[in-house]
């Protein structure tokens, strides 16, 4: 019988196996231990500029951080965990759906999960094209210019992800440390700040400043709630990997760190903002570079403005090859064509990340280039803004859509074999059905919230928003539909072929 790890596989597994799980830890090194799990994790979900966006909120962000930590955050890394736990194999989300749903399914929720992942790249190398517009207006201001910027940057992803996985690891530790340097000197800013004498900027003396009240502007706190709790998407993410990982204990380990350093991240980065800066800056990534300018003087904010940027050219390498995993098991499953899931020298899908880059490159052209080019209605001076925030916002509406699958293949799963499923339990029943009771509700709070109100009204009105981002949400959802048909009638062309 097959092993799993340290525990063998049941029978009912076996029949429902696929070939990846197999193929990955035969030919591919497992390298990948708590530390490199954990910075993969904290990088993919901690986006240190969705601060200067959640700060809208006032003092009534933390506790947005907190209800959306709860009610949704925690209970997706207990689900996560209690399905890594179960299945420690490559493709995380797209192996879990198809042990619960089959075929079509896990294609469907696989694509759901990786599609994002081309426009985050992109977002996360717009982070930098706004800190280069921040420390020199006059730098990048056409949008031709911002788009051959990030298509450099993506590039520049694209050759880091398929270098050695274990270089591009060691790296991915460093820009760790470099993003939560950031971190501290946004925090230090702040406690400078009271220490000198300085009132802080934001309101924290009313309930209605900490949120616990209802407005005229209510529909924006839904917005700003939905925004929050979808910062917290990625959790599954570098379970992607999971064939890689060295041992069955990485899983849970990562995830503890990793949710505390990502709760530490907002929590501090939001309190410097606040104090110095209020919301006056809020939309404004460069808000966290100005905040440690203003308390800590013109050095230390150019110092501030440097991590983040460094953080986020890296970023978009870290989603590169986590997500190519999933269209590497899905070469391998005969789900895609098999070319996809061939490896390089260095035993990294690279012909997956060339792909992804090469996507990511072409929907920049189009946003950037020739769309300012063949229209009137783009304003350059905030089409990089407005791009930012719908595209952050598009794909976190997919994301969330297969992340709310984390709760539902617990559900069916449990129900197809409740003895088999207790008897891998690593949390008790209860707290299984209290994380997908909150997660599922939460997940679908944040999605209405997200599509139906602007996260940048003074731009784009809440009439147009939702015609824009669910327009971008519903393509990507047919695409997702036709697509895994499609694919699947190329695999099954190519099978025959051979």
């Amino acid at each position: 019988m097959a092993t799993t790890y340290d525990r063998p596989v049941t029978e009912a597994e076996e029949r429902t196996g696929l070939l990846s799980e197999e193929y990955v830890v035969k030919t591919m090194p497992q390298l990948a231990g708590t530390l490199d799990m954990t910075s993969t994790f904290v990088l993919i979900i901690f986006f240190i500029t969705n601060v200067a966006s959640a700060v809208q909120g006032g003092a009534g962000t933390f506790t947005f951080w907190i209800i959306g930590g709860v009610t949704f955050f925690i209970p997706c890394v207990i689900a996560t965990a209690q399905l890594g736990h179960m299945y420690p194999h490559e493709g995380s989300l797209y192996n879990w759906t198809h042990r619960a749903f089959g075929d079509y399914w896990s294609f469907f929720v696989g694509f759901c999960a990786w599609f994002p992942c081309i426009l985050l790249m992109i977002t996360a190398a717009d982070a930098v094209v706004n800190y280069i517009q921040g420390l020199n207006p006059n730098w990048l201001v056409a949008p031709w210019q911002q788009g051959l910027a990030l298509m450099v940057l993506l590039v520049i992803s694209g050759f880091i992800a398929s270098r050695r996985f274990r270089t591009v690891l060691n790296l991915v530790n460093i820009i760790l440390v470099v993003a939560f340097l950031a971190v501290i000197l946004v925090g230090i800013a702040g406690v400078v700040w009271l220490l000198k004498g300085h009132p802080p900027v934001a309101s924290f003396h009313t309930a209605a400043d900490w949120g616990f009240s209802w407005n005229p502007r209510g529909y924006y706190t839904l917005a700003l709630f939905a925004f929050i709790t979808q910062a917290y998407l990625g959790i599954e993410a570098p379970l992607n990997m999971g064939g890689e990982m060295f041992g069955r204990r990485v899983v849970t380990r990562h995830l503890l760190w990793g949710t505390l350093l990502v709760f530490v991240g907002y929590f501090v980065a939001t309190f410097g903002v606040l104090v110095v800066l209020g919301t006056a800056q809020s939309g404004n990534p460069y808000a966290l570079a100005m905040t440690v300018q203003l308390a800590l003087g013109k050095a230390a904010g150019a110092l501030a403005a440097v991590l983040i940027m460094v953080n986020f050219v890296v970023t978009p390498a870290v989603y590169n090859y986590s997500y190519a995993r999933l269209l590497l098991v899905a070469g391998i499953d005969q789900r895609l064509p098999v070319s996809i899931a061939r490896l390089n020298k260095n035993r990294v899908p690279a012909n997956a990340i060339t792909f992804q880059t090469c996507v990511a490159i072409i929907f920049t052209a189009i946003v950037y280039i020739a769309a300012p080019a063949l229209t009137t209605f783009t304003n350059p001076a905030t089409l990089n803004l407005e791009v930012y925030n719908v595209v952050i916002s598009a794909s976190t509406l997919v994301w969330a859509i297969s992340t709310a699958f984390l709760f539902i293949n617990l559900v069916k799963l449990f129900i197809d074999d409740p003895k088999a499923f207790r008897a891998r339990l690593i949390f008790p029943m209860p707290v299984l059905w209290i994380s997908i009771v909150l997660g599922t509700i939460t997940c679908i709070v944040s999605i209405a919230g997200a599509l139906l109100y602007s996260l940048i009204p003074q731009y784009i009105d809440n009439g147009h928003w939702w015609v824009i981002v669910g327009g971008i949400t519903i393509a990507c959802l047919i695409f997702a539909a036709i697509g895994g048909i499609l694919a699947s009638s190329e695999a099954d062309w190519e099978k025959m072929n051979q």
